[in-house]
């Protein structure tokens, strides 16, 4: 029972709505997109990750930020053609609006997030995204995706030391010296090993939704 109430805090908490059709397209991991162009630093002050996640049925929402440590975008002909993100972990923060019972507290969240039931992070400080590709949109939008989205976006996400390839729909803007990537996308966590309960059978893990929608937010500048 112990256990259980602790996941209710920490429960649906981790980085990135609920529906499995949003899910996007993950595979194993591809070749990284070669670096062509000229160098655009990604701006750490205002670039973030947003996440949020839920309890089963959707109840319970949690989200909150994540920042990055460090950042590249490279452009040719006004169109990016690689990024390097590294995502710092230890960063990991929860938005109290997301925790509104009076039992809870977002710090504790937060620890035990960060603690080896979840991201570990001791052992796995970053965590980092590798574009692959970027192509022109195609197909019908997920109904997640971000306002203005005109490019499919593929990367390698690496979470907890395992890589996986996903896809998802984005604004891309490069004008003037200035680059961003503006997305919203949802994954399952469990394809990279993120669990609570020691097995499909166990409450701690079936009662939160294996669902995260991430969100990502990068400018970058020449």
């Amino acid at each position: 029972m112990k256990k259980l109430t602790v996941f209710a805090l920490a429960g649906a908490a981790l980085m990135f709505t609920a529906c499995n059709d949003k899910k996007e397209t993950v595979k194993d991991a591809q070749e990284v997109a070669a670096k062509t162009g000229d160098a655009y630093n990604v701006d750490l002050a205002t670039s973030k990750v947003d996440w949020k996640a839920f309890h089963k049925g959707g109840f319970a929402p949690r989200w909150g930020t994540l920042n990055l440590k460090s950042g590249e975008i490279t452009v040719e002909n006004d169109a990016i053609t690689s990024g390097d993100f590294v995502i710092d972990m230890t960063t990991l923060k929860v938005d109290p609006a997301s925790v509104t019972e009076a039992d809870k507290k977002p710090a504790d969240l937060e620890a035990h997030l960060k603690n080896a039931d979840f991201f570990d992070v001791e052992k796995q400080p970053t965590s980092d995204f590798k574009i692959t590709a970027v192509a022109d949109l195609a197909g019908e939008l997920p109904k997640d995706a971000v306002a203005g989205a005109n490019k499919t976006i593929s990367g390698n996400l690496t979470l907890l030391g395992k890589t996986l390839n996903v896809s998802f729909p984005a604004k891309v803007t490069v004008a003037e010296g200035k680059a961003s990537i503006e997305a919203k996308f949802t994954v399952n966590r469990a394809d990279w090993g993120i669990k609570f309960g020691t097995d499909e059978t166990d409450p701690a893990e079936w009662m939160i939704s294996k669902d995260i929608e991430i969100g990502i937010n990068v400018t970058a500048s020449k």
